[in-house]
């Protein structure tokens, strides 16, 4: 059974830096993709950044050059280091895990820019 659990989230100025943290079981991440989706009020869920089965990192443009994701194998552990953070980052930020066709989510962090 997977399982995601994220945490980090929270109230931050404009410019500010949070990082979130997601503690995966069921997983060792050999196999699988994993990554951060967020969904503002009113919009859809959306990429954020992904890191494949094949270990290449892929972020949103609109996160590029700000946001880091890495991973941590042996606390299966996934990180987003969020830096010069703006208004436009407020969102629940969910840990994303996908496996084959199924496709797991945490419970989700919120994240709030203060500009």
């Amino acid at each position: 059974q997977v399982q995601l659990v994220e945490s980090g989230g929270g109230l931050v100025q404009a410019g500010g830096s949070l990082r979130l943290s997601c503690v995966v079981s069921g997983s060792t991440f050999d196999n699988d993709a994993i990554g951060w989706r967020r969904q503002a009020p009113g919009k859809q869920r959306e990429l954020v950044a992904d890191i494949t089965s094949g270990g290449i990192r892929n972020y949103a443009d609109s996160v590029k050059d700000r946001f880091t994701i890495s991973k941590d194998n042996a606390r299966n552990t996934i990180y987003l280091q969020m830096n010069s953070l703006e208004a436009e980052d407020t969102a629940v930020y969910y840990c994303r895990l996908r496996r084959g066709s199924s496709v797991y989510y945490g419970q989700g962090t919120q994240v709030t820019v203060s500009s």
